[in-house]
């Protein structure tokens, strides 16, 4: 782990101190998991938005094939 300074309101170091009695972990605990979850939140709305900016890239190519027809061809009746 690296260390890391960082500073606070005093609204939010009562409230964090607070929180850590509570549930009984440390303020350094509880600040790792806020950090952690904000990365993965972010993480997922980068991946929803690349996802976004892919979704129908290929609808007004006129090289590909017809893959419905393709398809129908693997279909049993």
């Amino acid at each position: 782990m690296v260390r890391t300074q960082i500073y606070l309101t005093d609204h939010q170091r009562e409230e964090l101190a607070a929180l850590a009695k509570t549930v009984g972990k440390k303020q350094s605990e509880l600040i790792r998991e806020a950090v952690d979850r904000l990365i993965d939140e972010q993480s997922y709305h980068k991946r929803k938005a690349i996802l976004g900016e892919a979704a129908g890239m290929w609808k007004d190519r006129e090289d590909l094939p017809d893959f419905r027809a393709i398809r129908s061809e693997w279909d049993r009746d």
